[in-house]
């Protein structure tokens, strides 16, 4: 018989995943349906999110294969029936306190930065790059790790060696680039580009380095269909993107400068938001979601 969620004594919770004890050694990482966009945590849920980001974090993490965090397998009889197919049993780790943020295309946030200096996080670009363009090569744009309403800040890799040292920063920035060209070259085999992602990393009791949390999923990363790419533009996503245009677009009437918090989502825009991050998982993985979300005790997955 599975533990009750009840018996783990609840930590913390985040945007999106709520963290819980185990044991000494081990935690359970429990993804909601809840999203988030602009800073803000929304009112409405979107169905089967959590299990979306749950699927693809054991997919990417088997495909990646290296030191990461899962001490357990989707199935793991520590998991709750409350939360399978939800949550993941992972090692207890000292975070890194900064997101690994890697960028192979130029949009959103960054493109806003190229706009206003010609450079993301002090790395100089070249001149006359347009929405969406693919860099020559990927860049590592880390940022702080913000708590819950408020806002990553973008920071240079000078800043990320001061806070860190030299040596635990290069490593970052290599092993978070490595990671990207493997998973956007498999997602390009797949007919989807991986624009930018974001990693987060921690250090076991022996001080190795850890990939950890939630990897490539369309929470932290940006993908989009390979066949209808077009620089120049804003492309269409599998990720929560859609839920961004929608809600600086005219049909929210909401005004994200007011300091007020952003209106419910329809029907319509939950269920097209649902309908990608599946789309996504299912391109990816050549998987059926379906088989994924049924809460069976074996075989998810």
């Amino acid at each position: 018989m599975r533990p009750s969620l009840e018996s783990y004594p609840h930590l913390a919770g985040g945007k999106v995943r709520e963290l819980y004890a185990v044991d000494d050694e081990h935690l359970l990482l429990v993804a909601t349906d809840r999203i988030s966009a602009f800073d803000h945590v929304l009112s409405t849920p979107i169905p089967d999110k959590g299990r979306v980001l749950t699927a693809m974090s054991f997919f990417y993490f088997d495909l990646l294969g290296g030191n990461n965090h899962l001490a357990g397998p989707p199935d793991d009889p520590r998991i709750p029936d409350a939360v399978l197919g939800r949550a993941m049993v992972v090692r207890r780790l000292a975070m890194i306190p900064v997101e690994c943020v890697v960028r192979g295309y130029l949009t959103g946030s960054g493109l806003t930065e190229y706009r206003r200096s010609g450079s993301v996080c002090g790395i100089d670009l070249p001149a006359g790059l347009v929405e969406s363009a693919k860099l020559d090569d990927p860049i590592f744009t880390p940022t702080t790790k913000a708590p819950v309403g408020a806002h990553d800040a973008a920071m240079e890799f000078a800043a990320v060696s001061d806070l860190l040292g030299p040596e635990l920063a290069f490593r970052l920035r290599e092993d978070s680039i490595d990671l990207y060209f493997r998973a956007a070259a498999y997602a390009e085999q797949r007919g989807v580009i991986l624009a930018d992602t974001k990693f987060e990393f921690g250090r076991d009791e022996s001080g190795e380095l850890v990939l950890a949390d939630e990897v490539l999923t369309p929470d932290s990363s940006r993908y989009w269909p390979a066949a209808e790419y077009t620089p120049g533009t804003v492309q269409s996503s599998f990720d929560k993107q859609y839920v961004r245009n929608w809600l600086t677009g005219p049909d929210s009437g909401w005004d994200r400068d007011s300091g007020t918090p952003p209106p419910a989502l329809p029907d319509a825009v939950v269920a097209a938001t649902r309908a990608r991050y599946i789309d996504a998982y299912e391109r990816i993985s050549d998987r059926r979601f379906a088989d994924w979300a049924r809460p069976a005790a074996t075989g998810l997955g």
